[in-house]
């Protein structure tokens, strides 16, 4: 399982990278890099930090920070 995660980790790197790498900077590739964040460190917390079997508490600790740092990031963005 943790191969198949690795290779969507992957993907979506070169994805973000892509992105970056031919200048498509608005609103909308700056929402698409956000969100493949989220997604990226949301599967680095379930799989790699081994949080996915554990107690609700423990996962929304590291989630919300995640949406904390997003959401930051987003509005020094768009403002």
């Amino acid at each position: 399982m943790n191969f198949k995660v690795w290779i969507i980790l992957l993907f979506l790197t070169c994805l973000t990278f892509v992105i970056g790498y031919f200048n498509y900077v608005n609103a909308a590739f700056v929402a698409i890099i956000l969100v493949t964040v989220m997604i990226k460190v949301q599967l680095i917390i379930d799989y790699f930090m081994e949080l996915k079997n554990v107690t609700y508490g423990y996962r929304f600790i590291p989630t919300l920070w995640l949406l904390v740092v997003i959401t930051l990031i987003a509005i020094a963005y768009y403002f």
